[in-house]
């Protein structure tokens, strides 16, 4: 399983309606599983970004599918980071020329 770090802005949309956002985290979640990604962890933030999740899936084309389909509803602006672990690195780090 890959991992991923999705951060994300409230656009003007979702802060009209941010007392739903506890409501579309949720829709998120359900979202999610239809794209066959696993969200492990979801927080609200303060400074830069307001919200970040910890996102697992099978590959790049699952998560970006979830984003995109959460853009599409227009609350949400996201960046998305690949994440790799100490095993990742040391694989990543052995295919250096």
């Amino acid at each position: 399983m890959a991992s991923f770090c999705v951060l994300g802005t409230f656009t003007e949309q979702g802060v009209r309606n941010a007392k739903d956002s506890p409501k579309r985290a949720e829709a998120f979640r359900d979202m999610a599983k239809k794209c066959k990604v696993t969200v492990k962890e979801l927080y609200w933030a303060q400074g830069q970004y307001d919200i970040v999740t910890i996102l697992e899936a099978e590959d790049d084309l699952a998560v970006t599918s979830l984003a995109l389909s959460l853009a599409a509803l227009g609350s949400v602006r996201t960046q998305t980071l690949r994440l790799f672990t100490p095993t990742d690195m040391r694989k990543i780090i052995d295919k250096m020329v």
